[in-house]
């Protein structure tokens, strides 16, 4: 399985009138910077069987842009294991459920940060995963799984194939 953890682009400092947080947007300059983004990886990134995103709009709305630059044709869901309180174990079922296919989870931080480190076996991310941050990972499975690390890219920096 190769698993690609992505937060969402920036989203909207001002809450709309009468909705939460959840109600956040992204910017049109997010929109803008994160397509050209996405359009930089989607090679690497390689065929995506499943995107998963958080339920929130800035979070779908990342996922429906990350769709369609790479031109994913199967399936985006939300999910509420991606929501920014859950545990990164609520991630697992999930994965275990999938472990077949190449997976894209769009969701918040410190959430991806965190499950990034987790499936790494670290105490924490090395990196900041500010918005947009795509963090692509390999997970084999058997009787113990194990995660390799295969890149960090946040927009606007060099691709890392190696994080310390």
């Amino acid at each position: 399985m190769r698993l690609f953890l992505v937060r969402h682009g920036d989203a909207d400092a001002e809450i709309p009138e009468g909705l939460g947080d959840e109600a956040r947007a992204l910017t049109a300059k997010a929109r803008a910077n994160t397509a050209q983004h996405f359009a930089a990886l989607s090679e690497r990134m390689g065929p995506i069987s499943l995107i998963l995103t958080s339920p929130l709009v800035r979070t779908v709305q990342t996922a429906q842009l990350l769709s369609s630059v790479v031109k994913h044709e199967g399936l985006l869901r939300a999910h509420r294991c991606l929501l920014p309180d859950m545990p990164v174990g609520a991630v697992e079922p999930v994965l275990n459920e999938h472990a077949d296919q190449n997976l894209v989870l769009v969701g918040h931080q410190p959430s991806m940060g965190a499950l990034a480190a987790h499936l790494l076996g670290m105490q924490s991310f090395p990196k900041p995963v500010s918005p947009g941050t795509v963090i692509g990972l390999e997970r084999t499975d058997g009787e113990s799984p194990s995660v390799k690390f295969l890149f960090y890219a946040a927009p606007g920096q060099p691709v890392l194939d190696v994080i310390q």
